[in-house]
């Protein structure tokens, strides 16, 4: 199990564009949970925060092994979801991973995640 929280900047000006973004998964919430499926992924979250000045979008995961990549769906939200993503997330600041210190899921909830 893959449980992740990374830091992604918006680019300058796409604040509107992440509303849209959001806004859209949270209205196609549906057909997004289809998708988490095939990826294996039990949790994702997104939070967002503004930091001096700048703009970031955080990804929380918790995934199982040998999930498909978002990039690797033919479904039609993750095309979408992924049109967002070239759209609003600046390549050229480098994603941060924040450290896992600790996994608190207890073991009944671990094994249904399997």
């Amino acid at each position: 199990m893959n449980v992740e929280l990374t830091r992604f900047r918006v680019k300058q000006g796409m604040s509107e564009k992440v509303d849209e973004w959001m806004a859209f998964l949270n209205e196609h919430m549906e057909d997004v949970l289809v998708t988490l499926e095939g990826e294996k992924m039990h949790v994702e979250t997104i939070f967002r925060e503004t930091l001096g000045g700048e703009e970031y979008l955080y990804w929380y995961s918790v995934q199982g092994e040998n999930g498909q990549a978002v990039e690797e769906s033919d479904h039609w939200i993750d095309k979408k979801h992924l049109e967002f993503w070239d759209a609003c997330i600046d390549p050229d600041f480098r994603p941060v991973d924040l450290k896992t210190e600790v996994v608190m899921i207890p073991e009944t909830i671990r094994r249904a995640m399997n």
